[in-house]
């Protein structure tokens, strides 16, 4: 699975087709440890392999965080192929060490010989075509023979995650006639990709102000200080989802009942879209050619700069895709999202929970 959290969400289509393709096959996915909440109760996974810290240390005693650990214990596995998902050399080098057969990826950063079966991605004049990376991924299952693919993204929660995330809101003054808005100011790949703080402030408070909303924060543990940041510019209360102890799994139940998420590019966009839920996401540096959905209420809120999309993690001139974007731009596509209707919202998400099959950790 991939390491980014919306690409991983991104990546839920495949695994839908990868079910569909291999109906009786023993389906594992080797996912992030940070990650494995996101695919809690996924129906077209048999088990979850988690691995991968944010830093992975070879470890003498092959204690399951190492890469020879992790080697071990795919190679227990007796798997017959390895879909990659992500570009590294690093994951084809653990599957072939592991002794998988069949190693299915992309032919990208010098890990050709690795593979057993090497998709090449699109290119012009040398540099790579920006690609939906959901149909990126797809490519590589219809290279295996899958056909009539559902480009949906989707995730699942659990009842009692459900019923947790509900008591937690509701004993903080929310109810289902309020509109409930979570807004995730953070954003793990730089700097260049947050906008200003202030701003988020300033929308938080106009939902309260003129749409009657009860609005929550959410983010990673690491990015705690600029929760409190935003928490503390606001004039109206924000709900600290984190600081409540909710973790990825509850933040799933949380977003599935919101009525819009406000966010940079980030994770939480995605999560959004495939719990139902809409979602504004500000857009700075990086190129939406490369995140596109094509779900409706999967808005993108931008401005054309002369500079951009750069890619950059940090900008070296003053920010301007960002602070372009002022709050009234963001607000106009809040208001109009949180009319959007609840019970078309969810419709066919609890039919998906209710065929959820438990997963196995590892």
């Amino acid at each position: 699975m991939p390491t980014w959290v919306g690409d991983a969400v991104m990546a839920t289509p495949t695994l839908r087709a990868l079910r569909n393709l291999y109906r009786t096959a023993h389906i594992t996915a080797l996912t992030r440890r940070s990650n494995r909440p996101l695919l809690d109760a996924c129906p077209w996974i048999d088990d979850i392999l988690s691995a991968w810290p944010p830093q992975i240390k070879i470890q003498r005693d092959g204690a399951q965080g190492g890469v020879f650990g992790v080697v071990r214990r795919l190679a227990a596995g007796q798997f017959d192929t390895a879909v990659l998902l992500p570009n590294g050399i690093r994951s084809a080098l653990t599957t072939m060490l592991a002794g998988i057969p069949r190693r299915v990826g992309y032919d990208r950063n010098g890990r050709g010989f690795l593979l057993t079966d090497r998709l090449a991605p699109r290119r012009q004049l040398g540099a790579f075509v920006p690609v939906p990376t959901l149909d990126y991924y797809l490519a590589i299952v219809r290279y295996l023979g899958a056909e009539h693919i559902d480009r949906t993204m989707r995730l699942f929660t659990r009842p009692e995650d459900d019923q947790r995330a509900e008591d937690l809101l509701v004993d903080a003054g929310w109810s289902r006639q309020i509109p409930l808005v979570v807004i995730n100011p953070g954003a793990s790949f730089g700097d260049a990709k947050l906008w200003p703080i202030e701003r988020f402030a300033a929308v938080s408070d106009r939902c309260v102000d003129e749409l009657g909303a009860f609005v929550a924060i959410g983010g990673a543990s690491k990015e705690r200080p600029l929760l409190q940041k935003v928490i503390d510019r606001a004039s109206r209360p924000i709900f600290d989802l984190p600081g409540h102890g909710v973790d990825m799994k509850v933040f799933k139940s949380v977003v599935r009942k919101a009525s819009v998420v406000i966010c940079n590019d980030t994770g939480a966009r995605h999560m959004a879209t495939a719990l139902g839920t809409p979602a504004a996401s500000v857009f700075g540096p990086t190129d939406p050619a490369w995140t596109e959905t094509g779900v409706a209420v999967d808005r993108q809120v931008r401005v054309d700069v002369d500079c951009g999309p750069c890619q950059l993690r940090k900008c070296p001139l003053d920010h301007r895709c960002m602070t372009r974007i002022n709050p009234q731009m963001v607000f106009d596509h809040v208001g109009e999202l949180v009319g959007w209707n609840d019970e078309l919202k969810h419709k066919g998400q609890d039919q998906d929970n209710s065929v959820a099959r438990s997963v196995g950790y590892s």
